[in-house]
């Protein structure tokens, strides 16, 4: 080849390498990923002074939030902490997957992961410092590490974090610690109208703050070692807490007072295109978000397009979505204690489905009755001393309420007779009814049929399944059944001879709610789901012929319920429904508690962390038969009367 081929080539080969090179230095470089830092504490609301709540002594939230935006709306979607984490690290409804009971343990929904697990794929060091609590089992590894050592600074070199820190020092468990050395006056802490201005409920509410105290020294010291590090300017850091307030009637129920949480978020400068437009430093924003936005939210933050299948909308980061009319609440059964709520707030209003207005408020939960509130609470409601504010809550739940937070801070109000308010009213009634279709809300069906239903499968899946779950003749039969208006009576006692045995079972459940009548009208079908294939169908007709059958048909249907109290045959959500049914009818099943004491073995739990439900209803039943309706369901009453507006 001659030399000046050999020169040519030269000069060609030298021009392309030097056109790659400056090509390449002139491609934008990979945008940087911000490192995620969420701080969290346990059990309580926006009792902080960042809030306006001057009473409360919150000065490291106090100044995160002064360089921050607060939301003025976000609840937790569930008023308890293992729903609520559920909720959180799935971008999933718990009533959609199954998960919404304190506690449980489901499959989850097949093909899905949990959002640690695709920031991982991405390339982010997650670590959990230390609560997990979810109420199903984990689809593989979810966190690098998650442990009391689990920290940011184990990652590797050159690697985004995303790292959670949960404080328990203001959980419920903490407001009863005695002796305490108050921090707080309890003379000027403000009682809700829902409490008796009592000295023990003065001092719970003083220490809960003084506990709140506690968890925002622990924030100040995880931003402290973020400054250390010299990582603030490249953190995105949430603050918030798991639920509303540990106190009675706050945590358990899915009003604002149980599901509003503070949400502190702070986005530096270096990642301001991740802001929403209502970013403003120490500011404050009405948009309306929820727990089942923080997944899809984390992912959006870190570039990721979060998948189809989440059912919340980021609020935050690049792939950020419209703002939400409504955002939504969840009660299921807490522990030992059957129920099935539903709520809905656009911000203002607060919309509550009661779908076992039968049962009181305050079932008998042994956990909340340790907190001296409680017991006095129940003290002096048994001695007729409440104002009706305060003694709606041991009494039998209206089917549906409606709140104004602007002029009924304590939702103590029900608006939902009042024809002013029917607008609003059929608003989020009608809300709340869509998201149940939407998610499909696995919470209509049974707990026991449920698992039964589910095998080789998750809850999430079979709700999917419109031919083995047709929800929206179940939510209709659900809503039938709860209203307790006496002309649905014919129509549910069709519906006991329903193929379906969740139709089946909620049909049983209008009758109960109906009451003697009802139950004298249906006799011949209640005494055919004895022998029905659900036996958490039977258990429910049992209930209405033990309280309102004749003598024949009474025993029959208690020696029933004791057959399936005995769990060791009948399984182990039949024994806790029946034991549940048992308590509540108190002197009534007398006759059969002979046979009550002699049932020693209460059978296998499912899962370790329900193991000890069924032996403490058994032995509430066997030590206090003559309990009446006041641990569980009241006695079935004739339609709830919404109070009228005042």
């Amino acid at each position: 080849m001659s030399s000046h081929i050999l020169s040519t080539l030269r000069k060609v080969f030298f021009g392309l390498s030097l056109c790659l090179a400056t090509n390449a230095d002139s491609a934008p470089p990979e945008p940087p990923r911000p490192n995620i830092l969420w701080i969290t504490s346990e059990d309580h609301g926006p009792h902080m002074g960042c809030y306006g709540d001057q009473y409360a002594s919150t000065p490291n939230v106090d100044r995160l939030a002064s360089r921050s935006v607060i939301y003025k709306h976000c609840w937790s979607n569930a008023p308890v902490c293992a729903p609520a984490r559920t909720t959180l690290i799935s971008g999933m409804y718990p009533p959609s997957t199954g998960g919404e009971h304190m506690r449980s343990m489901v499959e989850y929904p097949s093909g899905k992961k949990m959002g640690p697990q695709l920031l991982r794929e991405a390339g982010y060091y997650c670590t959990n410092n230390a609560k997990e609590d979810y109420n199903f089992s984990q689809p593989g590894k979810v966190w690098d590490a998650s442990n009391k050592s689990a920290h940011w600074r184990n990652r590797p070199e050159n690697t985004p974090f995303f790292a959670v820190f949960n404080s328990e020092k203001s959980h419920e468990s903490k407001i009863r610690v005695r002796p305490h050395i108050q921090v707080h006056d309890p003379a000027k802490v403000r009682i809700p109208a829902y409490h008796p201005d009592q000295p023990e409920v003065r001092e719970d509410w003083a220490q809960y703050y003084d506990a709140v105290s506690e968890a925002d020294a622990d924030a100040g010291q995880r931003l402290k070692e973020l400054e250390e590090a010299g990582l603030v300017e490249d953190t995105i850091v949430f603050y918030y807490a798991d639920h509303g307030s540990g106190m009675p009637r706050n945590k358990r129920w899915p009003y604002n007072s149980g599901l509003q949480v503070p949400l502190v978020v702070h986005i530096p400068e270096k990642f301001a295109h991740l802001r929403p437009p209502e970013y403003t430093a120490g500011g404050a924003s009405d948009r309306l978000v929820s727990f089942v936005d923080f997944a899809p939210t984390l992912l959006s933050l870190a570039g990721i397009k979060p998948p189809d299948w989440m059912q919340g909308h980021p609020f935050l980061g690049s792939h950020q979505a419209a703002p939400q009319p409504f955002v939504y609440g969840f009660r299921g059964r807490m522990d030992e204690r059957y129920d099935l709520v539903r709520s809905v707030t656009d911000g203002r209003w607060v919309y509550v489905r009661n779908y076992m207005p039968h049962l009181i408020y305050g079932q008998h939960i042994d956990y909340m009755f340790q907190t001296p509130t409680t017991r006095v609470w129940k003290r002096l409601h048994d001695e007729g001393k409440l104002t009706p504010e305060q003694d709606a809550f041991w009494k039998p739940k209206a089917s549906e309420e409606l709140y104004d937070l602007q002029s009924d801070p304590d939702e103590v109000r029900n608006l939902v007779a009042d024809t002013n308010h029917s607008k609003i009213l059929t608003k989020l009634r009608s809300a709340q009814r869509d998201l149940a279709l939407q998610i499909r809300d696995v919470g209509f069906i049974p707990e026991g049929e449920r698992f039964e239903r589910c095998a080789g499968t998750s809850p999430y899946d079979l709700g999917h399944d419109d031919t083995r779950y047709p929800i929206a003749r179940v939510l209709e039969t659900a809503e039938l059944a709860s209203n307790g208006n006496p002309d649905a009576t014919q129509r549910l006692i069709k519906n006991l001879s329903d193929p379906d045995d969740t139709i089946r079972y909620w049909a049983a459940l209008g009758i109960l709610i109906r009451g003697k009548e009802a139950a004298h009208a249906a006799g011949e079908k209640l005494a055919k789901l004895l022998d029905d294939s659900s036996p958490i169908a039977g258990i429910t007709a049992a209930e209405s012929l033990a309280r309102h059958g004749a003598k024949p048909e009474q025993e029959n249907a208690l020696r029933f319920l004791v057959a399936k109290a005995a769990g060791n045959t009948s399984g182990f959500f039949p024994s806790l429904l029946a034991l549940n049914v048992l308590e509540a009818l108190g002197p009534v099943a007398e006759s059969v508690r002979p046979e009550l004491l002699r049932i020693t073995a209460p059978g296998e739990s499912p899962n370790p962390r329900l193991s000890g439900y069924v032996p403490r209803l058994l032995q509430s039943v066997q030590a206090h038969g003559d309990s009446g309706g006041e641990q569980g369901n009241a006695k079935p009453a004739k339609k709830q009367k919404a109070p009228k507006a005042n």
